[in-house]
Formats: structure tokens, C-alpha cells, sequence
């Protein structure tokens, strides 16, 4: 887990642009696989920075302009990171996770199950398919998560015996430390609570592994107890979005769920798991200005709930994928005073029991925590 207090400030400016800019590589097939389509990050590559990794945008159109190319891993891993022909930095790429050799009985590899997130997360979407996503008018225009399907990658649908099979493989095998349950949108008014307590109860039932559910605001909070009892130790539910206007032309679907909805919502799941174990995504770059992510942060701080800002990353295939990055200006002016505001509040990542805050590869947020406004 990274600090301020751990990260220099080197450091921080480098990962804060890469994952802006992206990188170019030198050898594609360097290290684990990166990771195309789906929900949650992707087109990325996870990349190891003085200890911390962090996922970088590598087949985005931005990151194919990209003035930083990192080398092929010499032969003790390292990786030799240039900007233009100057080099900055050694860097590494992790390993290919070794549960990704394995299948279930019926020969479902066990990488189309759940896959590995920054150095130490398994992540899963149970559910690939998406009422948002299925209607051309509702979908959200930066989501993919469609495409590994459509390629063979994954499966629809994981059943709860599977994604059990796989964590403790996953935990055994490679070390992982959390986990993060995501899912489409089914056309159910729990919005997928259920599913995903079904998952989480199964897992834990075959390993000790913290987990974050995440899904859209269910139409009854009683949900938020009844997953807490399946298990699930940390919940996200993901505005991406701000302010009305944008989120109505980047997700139409999802903006048919107000902004209050989710105000509410976030109440009623914090006094269920606590102040700083609900968190909410913010997608920096589609719209909204520093100040409208700033100061909608402020009220999720008041309520307890930790607000993870990443930078947008234009996925190839989507309606987005032209849409330009977010500059490491614009990251920095959002990321260095939220840091500072995260630690007033007592919230920092690291306490975050799972999920995405807590791995923070996705937003150099967390090296920002503590360092003045």
C-alpha cells in the first residue's frame, strides 16, 4: 500500500502522468498479460513503481502517442522505462498469476473465472451482461463490458462454486489479499445485490478472503445488511459521474438513478459497514471540473464515504475510445487536494478492508493522502 509518506515525490509525478499518458512497449508479451475489454480497468497494464503497482492505459489511443516506452524485462525482471530516448526510471512488470494455468472439471480456464488487479487482487464480474449496456440509447459510453465476452475471454455468468474454486486457488497459490465482486446491471430491482451475496457467501464459506461488492444502488436498503451477513466486508457503489448534464450524455441509463438516490443509498450502506468501508468511483477527464468532483467529495467524506477519483481511460471499442485522458495537470489538481481531505477525515485507503481504494492501482490517489492542499 502506498503513502505519502512512503511515495517520494518523483515518484508520484511519474505514476500520476503515466496513468494519464499511458506507456508504449517494447515487448507486448513482457510480463503478466494485459488486459483488454470488460468491466472495471482495462487496456491496462500493471506496472510496479519503487514497490507500488499501478495499472497503466498501454492499447488506448492516447498511450499509443504515448512519450514513454518501456523495454523488454532484462534478465532479472527489470524494465528500463524511457521518456523519448532519456531513461527515467527502472520498473517491473508482476508475474503471470500461476492459478491462471489452472480449469475447473468442465474446462473453464480458470483466468475466464477472475483475474488478477494490480500485485495482489482478484477481481470478477459475475454477471457480464448488462440491462445499460444492452440498449444502444442507455448504455455507458465508456463501459466494455460486452467485449470480453463477445472475444471468449470470460464466461456470463460465474456461479457461486466457481468463484470459490477460483479465490482459494487464488489465495493458496499467488497470495491474493482481497477481493472485488462487480456485475452488470440485471433487470431486477436488487440491481444485483443478490447475485453477489450468493458469490460472496460461497467464497467465504471456502476462504478467508476479504471482499468488495459492488453494484448500483439496490431499491431496498435492507440489501446492504443482508450482504454484510453474506460476507462482504466493503461496498462500491460508482456515481463516475458528477454533474447532471454529463452524466445524462455519457450514461443515459444510469442517470435515470439520481444523484439523491445515491446520497441516500450511501447513508443507509455506511451505517451498515462503516465510515470509509463504502466507496464510490469518480472518472476524472469526461466533463466534470476539478471543482464539481471536489466538492461533491466533500459531502461523501461528510457521510463516511471514500471517494476513489481515477483518471478516464478511453477503452478501444467504445463510443469513448476518441475521447482524450485527463492531463497529469488536471489529475493533480483534483488528486492533491482530495488527498489532503481523505486524511482530515480519517479515511485513508489503507484502512479500506478491500477493494478498489484499498488496492488503489487504478488513481495515484492514495501516494497523494496527508500532503497539504
Amino acid at each position: 500500500m502506498h503513502s505519502s509518506e512512503t511515495t517520494p515525490a518523483s515518484s508520484r509525478q511519474l505514476m500520476t502522468e503515466l496513468q494519464s499518458v499511458g506507456m508504449r512497449l517494447e515487448d507486448p508479451r513482457a510480463g503478466a498479460a494485459s488486459r483488454r475489454g470488460g468491466a472495471g480497468p482495462s487496456d491496462h497494464k500493471a506496472v510496479t513503481i519503487d514497490g507500488v503497482t499501478i495499472m497503466v492505459p498501454v492499447h488506448t489511443s492516447t498511450a499509443w502517442d504515448s512519450p514513454f516506452v518501456a523495454s523488454a524485462p532484462d534478465a532479472s525482471g527489470a524494465v528500463r522505462l524511457t521518456r523519448g530516448t532519456i531513461p527515467i526510471a527502472s520498473i517491473s512488470f508482476p508475474r503471470t498469476p500461476r492459478f491462471y494455468a489452472m480449469q475447473t472439471m468442465e474446462g473453464v480456464p480458470y483466468s475466464h473465472i477472475a483475474t488478477l488487479h494490480g500485485a495482489d487482487v482478484l477481481a470478477t464480474t459475475v454477471l457480464q451482461t448488462c440491462i445499460r449496456y444492452e440498449s444502444r440509447r442507455k448504455t455507458c459510453k465508456f463501459c466494455s463490458i460486452g467485449q470480453s465476452l463477445a472475444a471468449g475471454r470470460t464466461i456470463a455468468r460465474k456461479t457461486p462454486e466457481q468463484l470459490a474454486e477460483v479465490a482459494r486457488a487464488a489465495v493458496l497459490l499467488d497470495g491474493v489479499k482481497h477481493m472485488v465482486l462487480t456485475t452488470g446491471t440485471p433487470p431486477t430491482p436488487d440491481r444485483g445485490a443478490s447475485i453477489l451475496c450468493d458469490s460472496a457467501f460461497a467464497i467465504r464459506a471456502a476462504v478467508d478472503l476479504p471482499i468488495q461488492a459492488q453494484c448500483e444502488p439496490p431499491d431496498d436498503d435492507r440489501w446492504f445488511s443482508r450482504m454484510r451477513a453474506a460476507g462482504i466486508d466493503t461496498l462500491g457503489m460508482h456515481l463516475e459521474v458528477v454533474t447532471p448534464s454529463v452524466r445524462e450524455r455519457i450514461m443515459p441509463g444510469k442517470a435515470s438513478v439520481p444523484l439523491s438516490r445515491y446520497m441516500e443509498s450511501f447513508k443507509a450502506a455506511v451505517a451498515v459497514f462503516g465510515r470509509g468501508q463504502v466507496s464510490t468511483y469518480i472518472l476524472a477527464g469526461l466533463g466534470d471540473t476539478a471543482e464539481a468532483i471536489l466538492s461533491i467529495s466533500r459531502e461523501l467524506l461528510d457521510i463516511g464515504v471514500y471517494p476513489f477519483v481515477v483518471p478516464f481511460v478511453p477503452i478501444s471499442g467504445t463510443p469513448l475510445e476518441d475521447h482524450p485522458a485527463p492531463t497529469p495537470e488536471f489529475m493533480k489538481s483534483v488528486l492533491q487536494p482530495l488527498g489532503a481531505m481523505v486524511a482530515a477525515a480519517g479515511m485513508r485507503s489503507a484502512d479500506i478492508k478491500a477493494g478498489c481504494g484499498k488496492c488503489g492501482a487504478c488513481s495515484s490517489l492514495s501516494s497523494y493522502e496527508g500532503l497539504a492542499a
